[in-house]
């Protein structure tokens, strides 16, 4: 790269390593995948000193905070391209404009959710090139960094299970080895970040990995939701190498398993939290190191409080447990990305079974874990489906605390999944010669878990002409908890052993009624359709929600409705934040008190 003329006084820019005699790095782009830039900027900023005084900069270096981890550190990496372009073989060489466009299309509602234009740096038409053009991808180094092979410790062969303690590189690596290694049965997927920009990485296994089967029921299993509590995490890894090589050897059971399931294992919701608890190490961890994220949050108290919901309206007379919607005034406290991104997964994914992994006590919970009378901790609390379920008490000779709502009971009473909480064992961080015991106690008790999925009731409802009728909804007899069909029509009713009386119904058809008896000892969910017939007037697209309001902003998950459809908005995550004097945002008095240099490219209005 050309240095600057003399007058500009300013020297080629390290972004990425000191050198003697260098000027220090930028400090917000110092993890940059190159090392150089020039001036003036793309921007005309002319020396590093007016880069960091700029707006532009100051907006890339607490962009992390005002969108609470969102998009983080994607558009932090996709700025400092701009601000110090990427210099190399004499030339100044551009972010190319197809990523810059595909983050925009995910991040606008972050933006719009804290009331803040698209800033005018990330414009991708004009400050971006395209390919033909001979871009580079600012983000190339943040996909690839965990794709590199690592040699397993001791010769082992890469297929072995190592029975230790992954980090999160080590962790990514697995997975994806692992699902290399099986490709035609595995993949792996991304649902978001951390809050401090880590991927949470699912694994996947089916007959065909990417795509949802007619009436194949679809089970996810979460590890790592308090960062100090790591058996469920490895546990988790050691499954998807075991699932990929009993499938290889030809295992009847894991076969039919894999070839008629389709199973998500996010091994850590929050390996934020995690990497604090691991700098303790194993055995020395203390009871609450790392267990929220970086956010200082408890995630499995970060979902909607739809519990206390469901008790105002029992007591109403209404006794709704499903389908519950988010409160509004939920947006106005703290959600974290990684809270955001389990919520978005279970609206693009008709999940049906799930169980959350946790440490620290010996036992498994289910909905609900909120009391009515949350003083009395102990209160028997059940669902309308507590005859699907069952629970132990906790054995690990302390007094168990109240529980308050969480993950478990916002899958019941949010979406058609049941999850369970399983407590592993009473040491949160164990060391590593007890992994392979505590594998050896939890291997087949997953198994069963997920082979679960298929107990009950299964089905397609579809309208006289065979086409499917999506959010039906299918209710049973008795039971004050339905469930919705999926866009195919397809349906998974988890239900006990003995007779029931089950109703398919959706506006503009009229209802069906069917009684179904269920064997004590069937273990494959049997087959029950219905063919629902048209009524007088139009068939409207989909059931009425108990509450769709409509703002005209954005929805706040940012994605499409339940399983892919389209939903109408709701309260956008930043309602949380009142306007500050004068109608600006909230933010606005923070930038305006750095420089007079005020950023009203910030502004939407």
């Amino acid at each position: 790269c050309v240095r600057p003329s003399p007058r500009l006084a300013a020297p080629i820019l390290q972004l990425w390593k000191l050198r003697p005699g260098r000027p220090a790095p930028l400090t917000t782009c110092s993890d940059a995948a190159y090392n150089q830039t020039a001036f003036p900027t793309l921007l005309d900023l002319r020396s590093r000193e007016a880069v960091e005084s700029s707006s532009e900069y100051i907006l890339l270096s607490v962009l992390h905070h005002l969108l609470e981890g969102q998009c983080n550190p994607d558009l932090r990496l996709l700025g400092c391209a701009v601000l110090a372009p990427r210099c190399g073989g004499g030339r100044v060489h551009r972010p190319c404009r197809h990523v810059c466009e595909a983050l925009r299309e995910a991040c606008q509602p972050a933006f719009d959710a804290i009331d803040m234009a698209w800033p005018y740096f990330l414009d991708c038409g004009r400050y971006f090139a395209s390919a033909e053009e001979g871009c580079f991808d600012p983000l190339e180094k943040l996909r690839g960094g965990l794709d590199a092979e690592e040699a397993p410790p001791s010769g082992l062969p890469p297929t072995s299970v190592r029975f230790a303690h992954h980090s999160y590189a080590q962790m990514a690596r697995v997975l994806r080895r692992t699902a290399a290694r099986c490709a035609h049965i595995a993949k792996t997927y991304s649902i978001g970040r951390s809050f401090d920009g880590k991927e949470l990485l699912v694994i996947e296994f089916s007959a065909r990995p990417g795509q949802h089967e007619l009436m194949e029921p679809e089970v996810k299993l979460i590890g790592n939701i308090h960062g100090n509590e790591v058996a469920g995490r490895e546990m988790l890894i050691y499954l998807a190498q075991y699932l990929c090589s009993e499938y290889l050897v030809g295992s009847p059971r894991i076969q039919r398993l894999l070839n008629t399931t389709r199973i998500h294992l996010l091994p850590s919701m929050n390996p934020d939290g995690y990497e604090v608890a691991a700098a303790e190490g194993a055995g020395y961890n203390g009871w609450t190191s790392g267990r929220q994220n970086a956010q200082n949050l408890d995630l499995n108290r970060n979902f909607p409080d739809l519990t206390s919901e469901y008790y105002r309206l029992a007591a109403s007379g209404s006794g709704r447990s499903s389908h519950i919607p988010i409160p509004q005034h939920y947006w106005w406290g703290k959600v974290a990305p990684e809270t955001r991104a389990i919520m978005k997964w279970m609206r693009t994914t008709p999940f049906v079974l799930s169980a959350s992994l946790h440490g620290g006590d010996l036992v498994v919970s289910y909905p609900f874990d909120f009391s009515k009378h949350p003083q009395e901790e102990k209160m028997f609390s059940p669902t309308p489906d507590e005859k699907v379920k069952g629970g132990a008490e906790g054995r690990c000779g302390r007094e168990r605390l109240g529980r308050g709502w969480s993950m478990s009971d916002f899958n019941y009473l949010h979406s058609n999944c049941f999850e369970i909480t399983v407590e592993l064992g009473c040491v949160k961080f164990p060391p590593e010669e007890a992994l392979y015991t505590i594998w050896q106690h939890n291997k087949e008790p997953l198994l069963n878990f997920v082979e679960m999925v298929h107990r009950g009731i299964k089905g397609v409802v579809m309208d006289k002409f065979g086409k499917p009728v999506k959010n039906a909804r299918i209710l049973v007899k008795g039971i004050r908890h339905d469930i919705t069909t999926a866009p195919d029509g397809d349906y998974w009713r988890l239900l006990p052993p003995g007779s029931h009386i089950v109703i398919a119904q959706a506006p503009g058809y009229s209802k069906v009624i069917k009684k179904v008896t269920i064997p004590a000892r069937m273990k494959r969910a049997g087959r029950v359709d219905f063919i629902l017939q048209p009524l007088g007037t139009r068939p409207r697209k989909s059931l009425p929600g108990p509450r769709r309001g409509g703002s005209g902003v954005r929805d706040p998950l940012g994605g499409p409705g339940q399983y892919g459809e389209p939903q109408e908005p709701q309260e956008p995550l930043g309602a949380r934040r009142q306007p500050s004097a004068g109608g600006k945002p909230w933010w606005w008095a923070y930038f305006t008190s750095l420089s007079h240099h005020r950023p009203r490219w910030l502004l939407k209005y």
